[in-house]
């Protein structure tokens, strides 16, 4: 998947933009401040329809204007395909492809498969579970539509059950067997989505310590885990049964925190080096090294299993990491052919170093 030509309108610090792309590398350089990564966000909006900084639709929208809209025109394997992103501040958002609109948006994902290098990347490993959780299903929604339709309906699901316990709650009552019609659909979907997670990270977790070990010259042994409340019961009951005894031996706990405590919902990664968290014992450099690993190894799997090259999105990645690093990273992306690279800097002659050194085809754009 390329893609060739981009438009901006009224996003974010942009009221007009224009670019035509190279289909290998294209580097975006100015001073902070420009929208260097407001480009990179636009390009994420086209894979997965959203922005990866976690901005809502509207606030994305350049000040004192009703809307934006983002074009592309997008080479695949057969034909030229233009998708169109559109924000009104009165309308919902609206993703076209040639022109007509997607039943769902969840429809979209998959079609043009991304992976972010970003400084925000730490917050894999300082933050809560639920930040890893979204990452790992960003991952999956990339490789799987019925897995986004799986999750979109589970979460529905809790949020009605969590709304009638607090029901249940502020009006002094309780109905166990209304609580229980919610019961099934948790146990199926969650089931699946329990199943989908833990082979999607068993195929993870090797690819992930064979870059480590080539960026870090093998001297420490990483790992990501599945953490799941289902995982202890999984050696002798199947998810499904693991699950239902779940929400039975939890009720009356649910009852008093008035949500649903227990269940695939919270689901984490644990992300280890030397069998210890890698928040708890790895330096800065280790730290870089493994989150460098992980969005290299999400981007070699998503390509194995939907067999399309995902674009790659670098976003001032070469200020935050030391020469060597840089050096690593860019002889792996080489060594791995990951297709169509974008990159932000703000330094014009280290972008042009570095790009000399991955493919002779690449466009820089001055902002």
């Amino acid at each position: 998947m390329i893609i060739k030509k981009l438009s901006l309108y009224n996003f974010k610090n942009h009221s007009e933009k224009k670019f035509e792309f190279s289909p290998q590398i294209n580097c975006f350089v100015g001073n902070n401040g420009v929208g260097k990564t407001n480009i990179l966000d636009a390009l994420h909006y086209l894979s997965v329809g959203k922005s990866f900084l976690g901005n809502t639709d509207l606030n994305n929208i350049k000040k004192d204007q009703d809307f934006f809209t983002i074009n592309a025109e997008i080479q695949n394997d057969e034909s030229e395909d233009i998708i169109k992103i559109s924000q009104q501040k009165e309308t919902k958002k609206i993703i076209k492809k040639n022109d007509k609109n997607y039943d769902r948006i969840a429809d979209h994902i998959g079609y043009l498969p991304s992976v972010m290098i970003s400084p925000y990347d730490s917050n894999l490993i300082s933050d809560s579970g639920e930040s890893r959780r979204k990452f790992l299903d960003s991952m999956i929604s990339q490789t799987d539509a019925e897995y986004l339709f799986d999750l979109i309906q589970y979460q529905k699901i809790i949020q009605q059950r969590n709304a009638l316990l607090k029901y249940f709650h502020k009006n002094r009552v309780w109905d166990k067997d209304s609580l229980e019609i919610y019961d099934e659909p948790i146990i199926k979907f969650g089931t699946k989505i329990f199943e989908k997670r833990q082979r999607f990270v068993g195929k993870l977790n090797p690819i992930v310590q064979n870059f480590y070990h080539i960026i870090s010259g093998g001297k420490e042994n990483v790992s990501v885990q599945y953490q799941s409340d289902l995982t202890p019961r999984f050696d002798t009951h199947h998810p499904y049964k693991a699950l239902k005894e779940i929400l039975i031996e939890t009720l009356e706990r649910d009852r008093m925190l008035t949500y649903t405590s227990k269940g695939i919902h919270k689901d984490d990664l644990l992300f280890e080096m030397n069998d210890i968290l890698i928040k708890k014992n790895g330096s800065q450099g280790q730290q870089k090294s493994f989150l460098i690993s992980l969005k290299l190894a999400q981007m070699s799997l998503v390509k194995e299993l939907t067999q399309k090259t995902p674009i790659l999105l670098l976003d001032d990645i070469f200020d935050k990491l030391d020469d060597l690093r840089v050096s690593q990273l860019i002889e792996l992306v080489n060594q791995e052919n990951f297709g169509q690279i974008f990159i932000t800097d703000t330094h014009r002659e280290r972008t042009e170093n570095v790009v000399k050194k991955i493919n002779d085809e690449s466009i820089i754009f001055e902002l």
